[in-house]
């Protein structure tokens, strides 16, 4: 155990940093392409050469082992430099973390080393083109065949999976128990023969997201991860960590996360508004203010419920408040910036792109964070229900073998 104090730590850090990391020039690179992706698994080794890589993993499998005000540390003194940020979501914060929680020792010892050294890329394998919010209404099967599970079926929203190396699959390996019973979940390679990975453009031109398709993909009994037909324990406490993570308090995340960008955007849009001349405008002085404050709002709101949560005063479904107030939180702050940048927004010099591009740009995304991770009424539900003690709404499915469920007026 550490007997270096958090600010010891952070001064260590700050040396550290200004020797060894690049530093930012202007705004984080938006598009993450096979490139900015490489850079960033660069960034990530030299980030473990430092010390400095999995801050609150397992000492054993090669984090740090420290608390998560150690990882906060870190991550305030690094937002000067150039770090690799999209690592985090979804490698460290939700998969490399759910390993951390359901990994066998050889499976944590074979997969954390490398994902910390940048090795290894992940991503969830989870939403089915016919499921919509329904995870557990699972149509992609693995079939038990002596040491191997024989997988076939399809997901979809994976985001990079093109340039990912393994994936947390969920798939169903029971139809005659009720559907949240018969779910198992996977360790998969995802380059081999069987997956086919097929990207799709959206509609800011992107090709981030994934469609995958699984053709008798032979997995190892080995790569269980959990038990067999437990998997909805396990992509449960995965959801957790996801809704952590987007909601910017994950202890596992290093580098700038969804509380700091929101903290410090406002930053911007004052600037923008002082390169129009109008500072002096009363109502666009007040909508500044608004996501100045709703910036203070969400850096508190992920201390407490971090905090609540580490010492078991806050159950961990808490994460849902987390993951719905950056939703709803960007969203304002999206419409907030479109007013101030005005026609700004809607077009603009090829050779002056700026804030107000980077605005509108993302406006075209903006509703993406209110759907992945379970969408804002999935959230309010688990809200209701978990954290307020609310009556469960009704399922017509609950208690059904799964193989008797109507799916498109059909049993399956």
């Amino acid at each position: 155990m550490t007997t270096e104090s958090v600010e010891e730590f952070r001064h260590r850090a700050r040396a550290w940093l200004a020797e060894a990391m690049p530093r930012l020039s202007g705004a984080m690179p938006d598009r993450l392409d096979d490139n900015r992706r490489q850079v960033e698994r660069v960034l990530q080794r030299t980030l473990w050469e430092g010390g400095f890589a999995g801050i609150g993993f397992p000492a054993e499998y090669g984090g740090g082992g420290l608390a998560p005000e150690y990882q906060r540390a870190f991550s305030e003194e690094s937002l000067p430099y150039d770090m690799p940020v999209s690592l985090n979501v979804p490698t460290l914060g939700i998969l490399a973390a759910t390993l951390v929680d359901f990994g066998t020792h050889e499976q944590k010892a074979r997969h954390l080393p490398a994902i910390l050294r940048g090795e290894e890329l992940w991503v969830q394998f989870l939403s089915e083109p016919s499921g919509g919010s329904d995870l557990a209404g699972c149509l992609t099967r693995a079939d038990r065949d002596g040491d191997l599970f024989i997988m076939n079926g399809s997901k979809i929203w994976s985001s990079a999976a093109f340039v990912s190396d393994y994936a947390l699959c969920l798939a169903r390996t029971n139809w005659d128990v009720p559907k949240h019973r018969g779910l198992t979940m996977f360790i998969v390679k995802i380059h081999q023969p069987g997956i086919q990975v097929e990207q799709i453009r959206q509609v800011d031109g992107s090709m981030e997201f994934c469609q995958e398709f699984f053709d008798d993909v032979p997995i190892p009994v080995a790569d269980v991860l959990g038990e067999v037909d437990d998997g909805w324990t396990v992509a449960t406490r995965l959801l957790v960590h996801e809704r952590n993570a987007v909601g910017g308090g994950s202890p596992y995340t290093s580098g700038r996360s969804g509380g700091h960008e929101s903290s410090g955007q406002d930053d911007s849009l004052a600037q923008m508004v002082r390169q129009q001349g109008r500072a002096g405008d009363t109502h666009l002085r007040q909508l500044v203010a608004e996501a100045h404050v709703r910036g203070l709002v969400g850096g508190a709101l992920i201390q407490r419920v971090t905090s609540g949560v580490s010492r078991g005063q806050m159950l961990p479904s808490a994460g849902s408040l987390l993951k719905l107030f950056s939703a709803t939180n960007v969203m304002r702050r999206y419409e907030i910036g479109l007013e101030l940048a005005g026609e700004g927004a809607a077009a603009w010099p090829a050779s002056s792109a700026g804030v107000a591009q980077r605005l509108s740009e993302a406006t075209l995304w903006r509703q993406g964070l209110s759907l992945g991770g379970g969408s804002n009424e999935i959230q309010r539900n688990i809200i209701s229900e978990r954290l307020l003690g609310m009556p469960r709404e009704f399922a017509a499915d609950r208690d059904v073998p799964y193989r008797d469920v109507r799916r498109g007026g059909a049993r399956g």
